[in-house]
């Protein structure tokens, strides 16, 4: 488990991820979800590929590669919402703070 959660621990990967939530993708349609290089690319998706969280599929003379389970999509839907209540409970918390006066 550790291992499936370092692969996702990584920015980049998150962000390659993302620009296959809506579908198969090739590398260049990835380059420009992301805006990273081509390299780069290459290397985390072969990681996330290696991990199983990616699968690749040949069609014709392209690659595309697709989130091979999407329960992947729940998982970071739920780490999401959680942090967003995290985040609202402290503004809460800061809010109250400066209506005491403590904090200006």
């Amino acid at each position: 488990m550790a291992d499936f959660f370092k692969v996702l621990s990584e920015a980049s990967r998150l962000q390659i991820v993302c620009a296959m939530k809506n579908g198969p993708r090739n590398v260049t349609q990835i380059i420009e979800a992301t805006g990273l290089g081509q390299a780069n690319v290459s290397k985390h998706l072969k990681i996330l590929t290696q991990a199983g969280i990616a699968s690749r599929q040949q069609q014709g003379p392209n690659v595309y590669y697709q989130i091979a389970n999407p329960f992947v999509f729940e998982l970071c839907d739920l780490v999401c919402d959680s942090l967003s209540v995290q985040f609202q409970q402290q503004t809460q918390q800061l809010e109250a703070l400066k209506g005491m006066g403590r904090l200006s």
